[in-house]
This record gives structure tokens, C-alpha cells and sequence, in this order.
């Protein structure tokens, strides 16, 4: 699926972030203000659709649940082709690279998707991505998972669901919006969870190792360099293999780690930007201001005053 990347309809709410060495495009989520960081777009066969995804690769640094009513299609993830039939969830992780070859097959039949950050969901606003694989709301996501399928007699309540989602955010400032769009997101991720198989996939020791690392040293000012000796790696090996086995490079997950605390430090507390660039293992105050607008499309201080405009 791609239509959750590119494009101009109001429910496409993504911005191209960087380009791999490879050329596969990656696209970030680009919040507007005063709105949950959170989309849905129905494709239905009697709706127009200008907006299609391009038949490209790419990837994405947020979360997408994928949901078929009816119809058939395929699309591949990492290379590995997945076909899409009605009643299935698809969980495509950030980094995962996503090739799109049927969409026209899909779009004859219905299917919703939701892409969305962590910060919309109150029990992960405060997760680190490099725990995402363990979080039970997060099941469907981890390795080894990807996709389950929902029993018949549950297949109208994932249809009200993602109704309902979707009018939740078509009036975001309507009495009760931000809880409602967030416990109707919860629902989803828990049912979600519950299609994921019952044993989790074997966490990969390195990986395990390399994120260790992070969370225990990237309020301090180190680098990819550092995190690669402390493990007795060189910096260039390490940060090969762990972009192909998590599909990010090194610096990607220590700066992936950096900005969850400080868009944590953002919402729960009044500190001013060198505060919290200094807690955040970050040089200052402007480069915080770089970086965060960089990977976010936004201030800081902006981002804070809207999270503030839904509290």
C-alpha cells in the first residue's frame, strides 16, 4: 500500500523525509496543528481516487494497520509478497520497505488503512521505538508477525471501528474528540494484537544488544561511533548490518531514542529547549531545533503548543 505516503488529499498527511542509498524514498508523518497524529483513508470501489500510490518502493517512519473488506490485491514488504484478501490486518512497521503491484486490484474491492505515530495512543506516547517489537498493543507489528485475520463475526465491528475513527477526525474539535479518536485507535491496536500468533519471534541478540546500548546512554552526547566501540564493532559494520536487519541505520534508532524524551519533555513539562536538549543527550537548544523540525515538520515549540491544544 503507498497511499498513506504520497499525495494530496487531506487524509495523506506525509512529507518525503530522506532517500536511502539504495533511492528508497522514506516518508515521515507530517502532523498538522491542532490535529491527532493520526489518519484513515477508505478505498472504495465506487469512489473516485486521485490520489493513488505511485508503483514504487518506499518506506515510511510511522505506523500502518491495513484492513480489507472486500477484494483482493498484494503488495510486497521487504521483498516478501503478501496478497490481501477480505477480512485480513496488515501491520507495516516504520523502516519496512513497501513495494506496491496491485493496488487497482484492491481499490475494485474496500479496504481502510491507519497510519499513525505513537503519540496518539496514550499507552505508547512514551514508548521507546526500540521497545515497539515487546509492546503488547504492538503485537501485530513485531517480527514475525505482520498480519492476521478477523473472524467473520467480528468483520462489521472492525468496519464501525474504522467508521467511527474516521468521524472522530473529520471534526477534531468536536467535545471529547482527542479521547475518543485515541480509545477508538486503542480498540483497533488491541484487536490487532489479538490476530498476532501466540509465540513471539526470537528478538535478534544484536539488535537486542544495540538498543540496550541506546536506551542506556543517549541522554549522554554520544555518538554512533561510541555506541559501535562500546559493543566492539566499528561504526561502519555495525551500522550496515543493523539497517538490514531493523531497516534503519545506527544514528537513525540513537536519534529515533532522543526525540520519543524530548517530545516526552515537550508534553508533560514547561522546560525551556535547553533543558531539554541538554537531557536528551542533544548539543543545544538550536541543533535541537534542527534536528526536531527535520525529522518532524515542525518546532518544537509549535508541536508543543499543539499537543497543548488537545490537552
Amino acid at each position: 500500500m503507498g497511499h498513506f505516503s504520497v499525495g494530496d488529499s487531506p487524509e495523506v498527511l506525509s512529507r518525503l523525509r530522506t532517500v536511502r542509498p539504495d533511492g528508497t524514498p522514506v516518508y515521515r508523518y507530517h502532523q498538522r496543528p491542532g490535529r491527532p497524529a493520526v489518519s484513515v483513508t477508505r478505498f472504495d470501489a465506487e469512489a473516485a481516487h486521485p490520489t493513488l500510490p505511485p508503483d514504487h518502493r518506499h518506506a515510511h517512519d510511522f505506523l500502518v494497520l491495513i484492513y480489507v473488506e472486500e477484494g483482493m490485491g498484494s503488495f510486497a514488504v521487504d521483498g516478501a509478497e503478501r496478497s490481501l484478501r477480505a477480512g485480513e490486518v496488515h501491520a507495516v512497521s516504520p523502516g519496512q520497505v513497501v513495494g506496491v503491484s496491485a493496488v487497482a486490484e484492491l481499490v475494485r474491492g474496500r479496504a481502510w488503512t491507519v497510519a499513525f505515530t505513537p503519540d496518539a495512543v496514550p499507552a505508547l506516547s512514551s514508548v521507546s521505538a526500540l521497545a515497539w517489537a515487546r509492546h503488547p498493543l504492538l503485537a501485530l507489528f513485531a517480527s514475525g508477525a505482520g498480519h492476521g485475520r478477523v473472524a467473520e463475526s467480528d468483520r462489521a465491528n472492525w468496519s464501525a471501528w474504522l467508521a467511527d475513527l474516521a468521524g472522530e477526525l473529520a471534526d477534531p474539535g468536536r467535545l471529547g474528540a482527542r479521547e475518543a479518536v485515541a480509545a477508538l485507535l486503542t480498540r483497533l491496536l488491541v484487536a490487532s494484537a489479538r490476530l498476532a500468533p501466540d509465540a513471539p519471534a526470537t528478538p535478534d541478540p544484536l539488535v537486542e544488544r544495540v538498543f540496550a546500548e541506546i536506551e542506556s546512554t543517549f541522554r549522554e552526547p554520544v555518538s554512533a561511533a561510541d555506541v559501535a566501540r562500546a559493543l566492539g564493532y566499528t561504526p561502519g559494520h555495525l551500522t550496515t548490518v543493523l539497517r538490514r536487519r531493523t531497516g534503519r541505520p545506527l544514528l537513525d534508532w540513537i536519534t529515533e531514542r532522543r526525540m520519543i524524551e524530548v517530545r516526552r519533555m515537550l508534553r508533560e513539562t514547561d522546560l525551556p529547549l535547553d533543558a531539554v536538549a541538554a537531557r536528551a543527550g542533544l548539543r543545544d537548544a538550536t541543533y535541537l531545533v534542527r534536528r526536531f523540525r527535520a525529522r518532524y515538520g515542525i518546532t518544537p515549540q509549535r508541536w508543543r503548543r499543539t499537543q497543548r491544544a488537545w490537552s
